[in-house]
């Protein structure tokens, strides 16, 4: 790839939004419309399968937010973001977004987005994606469902199905219902993002749904196991213990 070629995603569930696009795109040579995606699995879907240069993304969309598809893809490909709702997280679009198109938008603006991508792009510029939802995140209450990517596929889990999440080196694991589920996130991320009165710190290497003990017992001077209703055991640290013994 270079930066003269281009290949593209448009992600918007507006069949005339994502025309838009295409008819914008038509007159940059070079730039090549690769997928065209009606929702947040489909975006997914192509990423995975078409590994494009540069994704149009719309933020508000059924199943599945531009955000939620940010999380999940952004590390893959560079996003330019499109929205027709000027409240969402502008200020951390301006930090770090490559950059956002206002609806409706011009050719000339849309050019200009082009272009800035291009400079990100030939400066191989990685997107922080973290910082991103970050900054988006933190004004909305705490999290309903947890996005797991796999391959073209997407895994969610609602917030209840959740046993209890585990430290795996730069991984977490999600345990739900005797299956395991990996993500490329920090535990103390996931701590910062699930509710503090459903979830709880037990050890530096766990975090438990409240709601999946049966009984915590004694296993050694200053050590406790939690003892879930599947019968799974999880180390219970003195410092998890005070917590939890808060929230019981």
């Amino acid at each position: 790839m270079t930066t003269d070629s281009l290949r593209v995603v448009v992600v918007d569930d507006e069949p005339l939004a994502r025309a838009v696009v295409r008819e914008y795109v038509a007159a940059h040579p070079g730039v090549e419309v690769v997928a065209e995606c009606a929702n947040g699995f489909e975006a997914v879907k192509a990423v995975s399968e078409l590994s494009p240069d540069l994704m149009f993304l719309d933020v508000q969309m059924p199943k599945l937010s531009g955000f939620e598809v940010l999380e999940l893809v952004g590390r893959s490909v560079p996003v330019i973001f499109t929205t027709a709702y000027d409240q969402y997280a502008l200020n951390a679009f301006e930090v770090h977004a490559i950059d956002y198109l206002l609806k409706p938008f011009s050719a000339e603006r849309f050019a200009e987005a082009l272009t800035r991508a291009r400079a990100r792009l030939a400066a191989r510029e990685d997107m922080p994606v973290e910082a991103l939802v970050d900054g988006i995140r933190t004004k909305q209450t705490p999290l309903e469902r947890v996005l797991i990517r796999d391959g073209s596929k997407v895994h969610v889990l609602p917030i209840e199905k959740i046993d209890y999440v585990e430290a795996q080196d730069d991984y977490v694991a999600f345990h739900s219902d005797g299956k395991s589920y990996l993500k490329d996130q920090t535990l103390a991320a996931v701590e910062g993002l699930l509710d503090p009165a459903r979830f709880v710190r037990i050890h530096r290497s766990y975090l438990l749904n409240i709601e999946r003990i049966a009984r915590v017992e004694l296993y050694a001077k200053d050590s406790r196991v939690a003892i879930l209703r599947d019968g799974a055991k999880l180390p219970v640290s003195r410092a998890g213990y005070a917590r939890l013994a808060k929230l019981l």
